[in-house]
């Protein structure tokens, strides 16, 4: 195999494996920071070694071992440690044994998946809602610094000064490698929605790179999410969150045409959507219903892409109702986003020009400077009213501010047609 192939082939299982490779590993080292480091250090073994090797046949275990064995060898070099090194030593060799078996086990037990632990140690009220969820899109999702930036509308170098803050601030307080006992799980679940939302987010729509959907990311939101769904069967909002995912990814087949471009929704072919993930939607937004309780965000975004769902064809949906919905989640959580999203529900509901009113508010422009949706939206509702010479420098101007290379290809193609 070339070496280019070898390359290729560390980084596609460095995103399905790193995860769990760090869970497992922070489990035993009992150090999120440590974990992520002996990780980084099988990676880099790895693009060594493979080139000459060839890729093995259960990468994930190579990795384990290869992480474990420089654990080993971290410790017995500190010789201010030795004890603590022959200790380690041991749990990691019983570790070791059983990682094959550990990467290939279907989850029966959420209490003992060692993903689920680091997210809820990752989410520990120790640290700041922002650092928790930076921190678990990093260890959990795989995202890079850059891509939890864009996530969040913030610079690169406040979210590494948060990753770098709470990996201390967890290291020094000991915090343990755990899921909390049920009565703690309602305080530090916001947390954790948060983050399998966020993880979700950048699988459906990629904030960077070529890739219209990444699928590793949008299944392991969706594991995930079922396995808190399952926990927590009388919270609607955990219902809410695994309806959303379930209804959005159900889209993932036609939001791609055969040459890789990315299809609009209103554009999309939903023969092609997969039905028996917008029940399982469906039936989790009934769930949220059952519970009684106060709808969230995740609920009412849920909502929203039942309504979409419901329409077997565009020009069937209930755009008042969406509208009406995104009314509810303004107010429940407001920000300039779901403020744009709004607008252009009200575009479709009611006209063009009362969504060109609503983009621009010099709020939301200031708030979204560097946001691509935000002109993209206004493109849409200048080419609708006719005023095409507008249209297109909006087009223009999405395109420039977005990271993805397939959406920026598609922007420009509407700059163009327009």
């Amino acid at each position: 195999m070339a070496a280019a192939d070898v390359n290729r082939a560390v980084e596609a299982v460095w995103r399905i494996e790193s995860a769990r490779l760090i869970a497992g590993l922070a489990r035993t080292v009992r150090d999120v920071g440590l974990a992520e480091d002996l990780a980084q250090e099988a990676l880099v073994a790895a693009l060594e070694q493979w080139p000459a090797s060839g890729v093995p046949d259960n990468p994930g275990a190579w990795l384990m071992a290869t992480a474990k064995h420089r654990g080993i060898d971290r410790f017995r070099r500190d010789q201010t440690a030795v004890r603590k090194s022959e200790e380690l030593g041991r749990e990691l060799e019983v570790r070791g044994e059983a990682v094959e078996r550990d990467l290939a086990a279907v989850v029966d037990d959420p209490f003992d998946d060692d993903l689920l632990r680091l997210i809820f140690t990752t989410c520990h009220p120790l640290l700041s809602t922002e650092a928790r969820v930076a921190l678990t899109l990093r260890l959990l999702g795989g995202l890079t610094t850059p891509e939890i930036a864009r996530a969040y509308l913030i610079s690169e170098s406040t979210v590494a000064q948060r990753i770098v803050r709470a990996k201390r601030t967890l290291a020094a307080a000991r915090v343990p490698i755990e899921v909390p006992v049920r009565d703690e799980l309602p305080e530090r679940l916001a947390a954790v929605l948060e983050v399998i939302y966020l993880i979700f987010n950048e699988g459906y729509s990629p904030s960077s790179g070529e890739a219209v959907v990444r699928v590793e990311l949008l299944e392991e939101a969706l594991r995930l999410g079922r396995i808190l769904a399952e926990l927590l069967p009388a919270e609607p909002e955990v219902h809410g969150l695994i309806a959303l995912i379930e209804l959005q990814a159900s889209r993932t087949r036609a939001r791609v045409d055969p040459e890789g471009e990315p299809v609009p929704l209103l554009e999309q072919d939903r023969a092609r959507w997969d039905w028996m993930l917008v029940g399982r939607g469906q039936r989790a937004l009934e769930r949220a219903y059952a519970t009684g309780g106060s709808f969230g965000p995740y609920a009412l975004q849920a909502a929203i892409a039942a309504c979409h769902s419901r329409a077997r064809v565009a020009a069937e949906t209930d755009w008042v109702r969406i509208a009406a919905l995104y009314d509810g989640l303004a107010q429940v959580s407001p920000s300039p986003v779901i403020e744009l999203n709004r607008a252009v529900a009200v575009g479709m509901a009611f006209g063009p020009g009362a969504a060109l009113e609503l983009l621009g508010d010099e709020e939301m422009s200031e708030a979204l400077a560097g946001y691509s949706l935000l002109p993209a939206a206004r493109g849409e509702m200048l080419e609708r009213l006719g005023r095409d010479a507008e249209a297109r420098a909006q087009f223009e101007r999405a395109a420039e501010l977005t990271a993805n290379e397939r959406q920026a290809a598609f922007l420009r193609r509407r700059a163009v047609a327009v």
